[in-house]
This record gives structure tokens, C-alpha cells and sequence, in this order.
């Protein structure tokens, strides 16, 4: 049994997060994968013995404020799922929330999780757009499609590896071309819309993982992804363009 565990969906799904987790449950059900979808609301515990992937979303910044408080005392639960092989995805404002702190541009902060070594700060306008990125996960090249629309500015410590490198679009700062972060099975990223439609390999990722901590390590079937790999193809072009 595969446990997918949203956390606060109510408060963080402002960029249809819930299709990420639409996505994981399909594609374990067509290969009769036994999952169960555990959403936690505000002021639940996280079970961390029965949490195999963890979403954490985006929201507006009222609503990460909210929650930043709750997510912080989350974190010893986040540590042990994590060092007991749970994968965690966390999208744009959740991504925010994996690292120190949100450094707003009057001095305010936001103190996140310190669950990754990472830091943001308040741009002086938006990136937004269409992203295409070079993307490395267990040795191997995949392209990572989608949208990003953040003001958030964010650098990775030096020990951090990114999710990918940014082919087109702004990534994590506009600067660095780098996208997202890769922390053993920790993933953040800015690209949302959500990302898993368009990035099934990912979602295939995610779900290797939560298996392998149940100790099943056997590859997994392939689907008929031609409709998912072609909408893919279309956002790179947009992408590119």
C-alpha cells in the first residue's frame, strides 16, 4: 500500500496541486498498485510511518504565512519519513517553504522548515512563463515542461544540487539557470499547472520510490503516456518560443 499524503490542501493548491495528486493515484491504480490518499489539515499530526509521498503546494503569501508555523512544527515528522526513504514534492510556494527563510522586501521573513539548504527572497517583479528544463534524476536526462509564475527569488546552498538546468524560462532566480532542487528524494521546484500531467516520468519517479521503501524495487509497467508526451512536446515548443 502506497499512503500520498497532500498536506494543507485547502490553503496550498492554488496552482491545481490537486492534479499532481490525481495523477500518483492513477498511475498506481493502473497497475493495481493498492494507494490511499491521506490529506492532513491544519493542526493534524504528520504519521511519518505512513506517509510514502508527501506534496506540500503552493499557495498565495497570506496562505503560506499561515501555514508556516504548522509546517515548521511538522519538521521532525517531514525529517523521519524522509531518512526512512518517504519521497517529498514540494511546488512553488511549498518549495519556498523547504528551505530557511522568505525574505520579503520589507525586511519581513518567513521562517521555513530548514528541511533544505536554501533561501529565498522578494524579486522586484514576477517570472513568468512557460519553462523548459534539462532535468537529472538517478543518472538519467528528462525534459521537465511546464509554467511558473513566482516573485520569489531563490538560491541554493552550495551542497544542493538542482532539480535541473533551465533551457528556457527564469528557474529559481532568472540568474543562475538553475531549477528546483534535488535533495536525496526531496524535490522542489517552481513549475507548476501541475507539473505531473505534463511530467509523468516524475510522477513514475515519485512512485519508484515510495515502493522501494516497501521494498519492492521491480520497474514499473509502462502506460500508454502518448496523449501526457504530447502535450509535453507542445509546452517545450511554447517553451522555446
Amino acid at each position: 500500500m502506497i499512503t500520498i499524503v497532500p498536506v494543507y490542501p485547502q490553503l496550498l493548491s492554488i496552482y491545481a496541486d490537486r492534479g499532481n495528486v490525481i495523477v500518483l493515484e492513477q498511475r498506481a491504480r493502473w497497475r493495481e498498485i493498492d494507494v490511499a490518499v491521506h490529506p492532513i489539515a491544519v493542526g493534524d499530526d504528520l504519521d511519518a510511518a505512513n506517509a510514502d509521498i508527501i506534496l506540500i503546494g503552493g499557495g498565495q503569501d497570506r496562505d503560506q504565512a499561515l501555514v508556516a508555523d504548522e509546517l515548521r512544527r511538522q519538521t521532525p515528522a517531514l525529517r523521519s519519513a524522509i531518512a526512512d526513504g518517504a519521497a517529498l514534492l514540494a511546488v512553488c510556494g511549498g518549495f519556498q517553504l523547504l528551505g530557511h527563510r522568505y525574505r520579503g522586501h520589507q525586511g519581513d521573513e518567513m521562517i521555513g522548515t530548514g528541511l533544505v539548504d536554501l533561501e529565498t527572497e522578494a524579486g522586484d517583479g514576477r517570472l513568468i512563463g512557460n519553462v523548459l528544463v534539462e532535468a537529472t534524476v538517478n543518472g538519467m536526462r528528462h525534459d521537465l515542461v511546464g509554467f511558473e509564475n513566482h516573485a520569489g527569488r531563490t538560491t541554493l546552498g552550495s551542497n544542493v544540487a538542482p532539480l535541473g538546468r533551465v533551457i528556457a524560462g527564469g528557474g529559481n532566480n532568472g540568474l543562475d539557470g538553475l531549477e528546483g532542487c534535488l535533495d536525496g528524494r526531496v524535490v522542489g521546484t517552481y513549475i507548476h499547472g501541475p507539473l505531473l500531467p505534463k511530467n509523468p516520468w516524475l510522477a513514475d519517479q515519485l512512485l519508484a520510490w515510495a515502493l522501494d521503501r516497501h521494498g519492492v524495487t521491480t520497474s514499473l509497467e509502462p502506460l500508454d503516456d502518448r496523449l501526457a508526451h504530447l502535450a509535453a512536446a507542445r509546452a517545450a515548443d511554447l517553451a522555446r518560443r
